[in-house]
């Protein structure tokens, strides 16, 4: 399944199309990520963040992790995948990392 137009963005990576979108998860966000001419491999990039329980715990969210995720963010998490071998042109399974710091790290499996 492609992301869609309607609730992604778009950015250009070296003249090569990206889309790309957020979705919060329990205690994460998961930055999705496809190549927008092919239909390939999928990013996907688990953040930690207590963002969904902002509203919970108002006013006391100064200890909270309300990680926000700008374009440039986005620019160095596509970089960083492709140089870890996310093969965007390729069919198959989506390539899963974890975020940590600013470094993506391959995602264990459960």
């Amino acid at each position: 399944m492609t992301i869609s137009k309607r609730n992604s963005r778009s950015i250009n990576i070296n003249n090569e199309i990206f889309r790309w979108a957020i979705s919060p998860d329990s205690g994460y966000f998961v930055f999705v990520a496809e190549y927008s001419m092919i239909k390939g491999k999928r990013l996907e990039v688990y953040i930690e963040s207590e963002m969904s329980s902002y509203w919970i715990d108002f006013p006391y969210v100064e200890k909270m992790n309300l990680r926000v995720i700008k374009p440039h963010a986005v620019r160095k998490m596509i970089i960083q995948a492709i140089g870890l071998g996310w093969d965007y042109r390729e069919p198959g399974k989506p390539v899963v990392f974890d975020l940590k710091e600013e470094n993506l790290l391959k995602r264990q499996s459960s």
